[in-house]
């Protein structure tokens, strides 16, 4: 789904760049679940976390209640009116497991401007054409354990030396695009001490700026460049700079892919 900060357009960059081997991998602030998705599930033990009840109520009743969470969503109104009715749930935490919520809160997201769950998109929207997304994400999420805790405590019970932690924090000087994420300089300074304490790997996702930079002095660094979507409207092909940090050689996937296709030989039928 469509959220604020999502990786859609990044997923193609990031993956590529996750470590070699782990055995655990943990989305430490899930959000749309981008990567989540796009990531082969394998053999490895999944957790998505997301300290928004309603970011990890949702992806609960996806996978527990897909069934119950379509027929709710099934005559739901693409109006202002009852957008406006329901709109006041994203200042409200939410119960785990709780569809009804899960619907309205889909329903927010799918039917207000650029996913922001404050107003009202007036576009027009099948909501039938979501229930195959909701049942296809059903079946990946059956195996993946759904978290909704703080980071740090998150990040300290899930640390091994073969957990993988990806994490997606609101960016720095950002804060305020998301609703009720309090999450400040404090914050980011937190998660940076967790993150240089750790048995496991990690890889941050953040905007490509000097305080990140010096705050993760001393790590793999990889930068790149993206549209800025926020900027479109207004500045057509802005860019937007964002930056890969880790604890690990962020080309070692990429290198170790390079080493198959350059030196094993092939036999007769074209099989390494």
């Amino acid at each position: 789904m469509s959220w604020i900060g999502g990786k859609k357009s990044s997923r193609d960059i990031i993956i590529p760049r996750f470590p070699v081997y782990y055995e655990k991998y943990i989305e430490v602030f899930g959000g749309g679940g981008w990567i989540l998705f796009a990531k082969p599930p394998n053999n490895d033990f999944e957790v998505f976390n997301d300290f928004n009840s309603n970011i990890s109520n949702l992806y609960t009743c996806v996978r527990d209640h897909s069934a119950e969470l379509i027929e709710r969503l099934r005559y739901v109104l693409n109006s202002r009116e009852d957008f406006d009715r329901i709109k006041h749930i994203i200042s409200e935490p939410a119960e785990i497991g709780d569809v009804k919520r899960a619907a309205e809160f889909y329903q927010l997201i799918r039917y207000s401007y650029a996913s922001s769950c404050d107003s009202f998109g007036g576009k027009p929207h099948s909501m039938w054409s979501n229930f195959p997304l909701i049942e296809q994400a059903c079946r990946r999420l059956q195996k993946v354990v759904i978290e909704n805790k703080d980071f740090e405590k998150l990040i300290s019970q899930q640390d091994s030396e073969v957990s993988f932690f990806y994490c997606d924090p609101p960016y720095f000087n950002t804060e305020s695009y998301y609703e009720n994420v309090g999450f400040g300089t404090a914050d980011h300074e937190r998660l940076r001490k967790v993150l240089s304490g750790i048995s496991g790997k990690f890889m941050v996702s953040y905007n490509d700026c000097p305080e990140i930079r010096s705050l993760y002095d001393g790590c793999a660094m990889y930068a790149y460049e993206r549209l800025n979507n926020i900027r479109q409207r207004f500045d057509g092909g802005s860019m937007f700079g964002e930056l890969l940090i880790a604890n690990y050689d962020l080309n070692e996937r990429l290198n170790s892919n390079r080493q198959i296709s350059f030196f094993d030989e092939e036999d007769n039928y074209g099989n390494i």
